[in-house]
């Protein structure tokens, strides 16, 4: 693909992520609002380093979920993301929760932070997304402290568009929700849009976190540990069944 066409993709995931804004907002306010605030807290710090305050990077924010919950707990936190309408949803969010975080709108592969200059870097749903993955990895292993540690969050969100076997579990789990009664988390997003966006990423046809734990290690993270059932203890049932085929997965890397 051209840097002309990457630079496309990466404009038309800053605009869907525009447009899902206000929704995106909504579901994490009843996160912090319920029970997933303290057991998403509890998780993160169980594998964050032990020097308090941290000095914590959001990245990808979006409403400011782990950076709200990250601040509740004592520790010095930036946010960035690429997208406006998002970083003014998690203003308000932090604003709600009397926290004080420092956002900052960027481009996630060229953080304007200096070498070594948090103790913690966290990152839910984000690589997905991105146009050149492991550059933003290299990227992010600059900005992080020797013993400093990463914690991506993610998943196998459109490998069912490249394989046979994801395909059939990904139509399973849309009638699952049928059955069940359960709301179908596809059917209120722009699915055609975002189909299209993912069919030209890089992250959408490759197994992770396999590809990741890779990448990781060849950029320099002198350990890298995984957990690929992190979402059995994340999720409620609703997500459980819209996502069953495709699990949360849990990265660890250590510099």
């Amino acid at each position: 693909m051209s840097s002309k066409s990457l630079d496309q993709v990466l404009c038309s995931v800053t605009s869907y992520w525009n447009e899902r804004a206000l929704s995106y907002s909504e579901a994490n306010q009843e996160e912090l609002a319920g029970i997933k605030r303290t057991v998403w807290q509890n998780l993160l710090l169980s594998h964050a380093p032990d020097s308090k305050p941290l000095r914590v990077l959001d990245i990808g924010t979006g409403p400011g979920f782990f950076a709200v919950i990250m601040a509740q707990a004592g520790h010095i936190v930036t946010a960035v993301d690429a997208t406006t309408g998002m970083l003014e949803q998690a203003k308000t969010n932090a604003l709600h929760y009397n926290v004080d975080i420092n956002f900052v709108e960027c481009d996630v592969h060229n953080l304007p932070f200096d070498d070594d200059s948090f103790d913690l870097i966290i990152t839910r749903n984000v690589t997905w997304n991105l146009k050149k993955p492991d550059a933003a990895y290299q990227e992010w292993y600059r900005v992080l402290k020797t013993d400093g540690r990463l914690i991506n969050f993610d998943a196998n969100w459109y490998l069912h568009l490249f394989d046979s076997v994801y395909k059939a579990g990904f139509d399973q789990d849309r009638k699952n929700t049928q059955q069940q009664g359960i709301p179908d988390h596809y059917i209120n997003t722009d699915t055609v849009t975002m189909t299209q966006i993912a069919e030209v990423l890089p992250l959408s046809k490759v197994l992770r976190p396999q590809w990741d734990a890779t990448v990781l290690l060849n950029t320099g993270f002198k350990q890298c540990l995984f957990d690929v059932n992190i979402g059995e203890k994340v999720w409620d049932h609703e997500e459980k069944i819209n996502y069953g085929s495709t699990p949360m997965f849990m990265i660890v890397a250590e510099k």
